[in-house]
């Protein structure tokens, strides 16, 4: 049996991590949750999961999930970014599932390194914004991390069993989102509504935005390059539509090795817990290849989506840019989603942003965490300034 904790256990990932879980028993613990602001969610986890020890985000939803929780065998009950790091340490944890929301993971997820725990890594900023250092302090512990994002696990898959020095390119796909056959003008107008209905998967909000705005893959980009040891240059990106081909590996003899499967982020995440295995689907997890309909890829339109020409280029600058990239975009996806901007204004704040950093190539933890501070209150100057400018 293999114990868990896991961090952001109310999201989107972590909810489905704790179904997998369900529908294995006997295979895994939960030792340790970690979540936001959603005690009436984590309450329930607990009482379904028994963990030794969980957190929130501050004293107030402490409090307020004690009282839920009521008398008899209770967890622990940390807060704050202290008591994220407790849940990612956890000594009776084998793996950590980092699936937090935003920057906020990056510290519990060192912390885990740290430990010396196995990571199964579905918080993709955490690389974006310090890969290198994370991928470097991975190996000095002997630290494995498993790609929970369902491109990188399929590219993990397609990597298996072949050497680093034939891989010719690696091909990311993207659904493209809902806004994928509108045009420009027609993008001016779109809605955060609009945005969160993404057609093939669900997604917590931040990530559903950045699915829509086509942000998601180029952080995806950024966090292939340092997942998988390979230069920018030879990372690609098509548009799938279907979301059934899920990134692909191109060698230097001219195959091409895909994985291919229903858009359920279940079958990723089962294989980051129970890897080398793998579990048994869940019903309806099998697809049906005489339904799945024609294959297509299109070329990424940058023009219309010109986050991800953002996100390449902040990828071969380097240093401190890709960090810069991350905290823009987090605080433009806000705005946007509480109406203060825009959704091809978010381009444009992190375009700004970009600009105007002083780009330092520095690992260390405090420089990158100054960028992020930096950048965060840069972007929501710009965004109050385009409010100044509407009223």
């Amino acid at each position: 049996m293999k114990r868990l904790s896991i961090l952001g256990s109310t999201g989107s990932i972590g909810a489905n991590a704790c179904d997998v879980v369900r529908n294995h028993p006997g295979r895994f613990e939960i030792v340790g949750l970690a979540a936001g602001r959603n005690v009436d969610l984590l309450a329930a986890q607990i009482e379904a999961f028994q963990p030794e020890v969980v957190a929130v985000i501050d004293e107030e939803h402490a409090r307020r999930l004690e009282r839920l929780l009521g008398t008899g065998r209770k967890p622990s009950v940390l807060w704050g970014t202290e008591g994220y790091r407790e849940v990612a340490a956890l000594p009776a944890a084998d793996m950590v599932l980092s699936a937090m929301v935003g920057a906020a993971g990056l510290l519990p997820t060192l912390t885990a390194i740290e430990a010396g725990k196995a990571v199964a890594l579905a918080n993709k900023e955490t690389l974006v914004m310090a890969g290198e250092l994370v991928m470097e302090r991975a190996r000095s512990r002997g630290v494995s991390i498993l790609p929970v994002d369902s491109e990188h696990s399929a590219v993990f898959q397609c990597l298996s069993g072949q050497r680093h020095q034939d891989v010719r390119r690696i091909i990311l796909t993207a659904s493209g989102g809902p806004f994928w056959n509108l045009s420009k003008e027609e993008m001016e107008k779109v809605t955060a509504a609009q945005a969160l209905r993404h057609p093939n998967w669900k997604m917590g909000d931040k990530i559903t935005v950045d699915s829509a705005s086509m942000m998601n893959k180029g952080l995806e980009v950024i966090e292939a390059k340092w997942l998988f040891g390979i230069d920018i240059e030879r990372i690609d990106v098509v548009v799938h539509p279907r979301s059934i081909v899920h990134s692909m590996v191109e060698y230097r003899d001219g195959s091409i090795i895909g994985q291919i499967g229903v858009p359920d982020m279940r079958i990723p995440i089962g294989y980051a817990l129970s890897y080398p295995e793998r579990l048994t689907a869940c019903e309806g997890n099998h697809l049906n290849l005489l339904e799945a309909g024609p294959l297509e890829f299109f070329r990424p339109d940058f023009e219309k989506f010109p986050n991800l020409r953002l996100a390449f280029e902040a990828a071969r600058a380097g240093g401190t840019m890709p960090t810069v990239l991350n905290a823009a975009n987090e605080i433009a996806v806000s705005a946007f989603l509480g109406g203060s901007i825009g959704f091809l204004q978010m381009p444009l704040v992190i375009g700004k942003v970009l600009s105007e950093h002083e780009q330092t190539a520095s690992r260390a933890i405090d420089v990158i965490l100054r960028a992020d501070d930096w950048a965060r209150k840069r972007a929501a100057e710009i965004i109050e300034e385009i409010k100044n400018c509407s009223e």
